[in-house]
């Protein structure tokens, strides 16, 4: 059932809204505090304070973009203008197209640069070959999951390796297995 009354139309989206949610939630930890014997005869002021401060601090609704600008009136090509092709410059055509960057990848390579890693593992040809890869949910899977935690994997493994005793395998060879693995898949 639609709500006609403006007023009451805002008074139901206040009570919906996420700043009365917190507020609420904040008052609720009030009425908890003076069953604990906290806040003594001020507990109705601590309740009421921890909702405004709830529903203060709490963010308001995001602004929903609204729908962008029509078409523009302007001048119309005539008749003679729309049958003559445009021609795109031949320079342009010539070029090949770069793939565009990757900023979840930049990211990575930028903190496994400050990473002590083993030069034989070969994480910065994986890294050349990511970035050479077309992009997609296997690229992305490797960049935010599965080399992170190999690389996590390894750091944790040399951490302990001294305490693991004999024929733990080396964390570096494990490391490069890994690498080697996600560069096949690359494949």
């Amino acid at each position: 059932m639609a709500i006609s009354n403006p007023l009451l139309r805002r008074v139901v989206a206040y009570a919906e809204s996420m700043r009365n949610l917190v507020g609420c939630g904040c008052g609720v930890v009030g009425v908890g505090l003076h069953a604990v014997g906290l806040g003594g005869s001020w507990w109705p002021g601590v309740v009421v304070g921890l909702y405004g401060a709830g529903a203060l601090l709490t963010p308001g609704p995001k602004e929903r973009p609204g729908p962008g600008p029509g078409p523009q009136p302007g001048p119309q090509p005539g008749p003679a203008k729309a049958a003559t092709p445009a021609k795109a410059p031949a320079k342009a055509a010539a070029q090949p197209r770069r793939p565009a960057a990757d900023p979840e990848l930049d990211a990575l390579a930028a903190h496994l640069a400050g990473v002590p890693l083993p030069d034989s593992a070969g994480v910065p040809e994986l890294l050349a070959s990511l970035r050479a890869a077309r992009p997609g949910p296997q690229v992305r899977r490797i960049v935010r999951h599965r080399l992170p935690v190999a690389v996590d994997g390894y750091l944790r493994a040399r951490t302990w390796h001294p305490w693991a005793g004999p024929g733990a395998p080396d964390p570096a060879v494990e490391l490069g297995r890994a690498v080697a693995e996600l560069s096949a898949e690359l494949r």
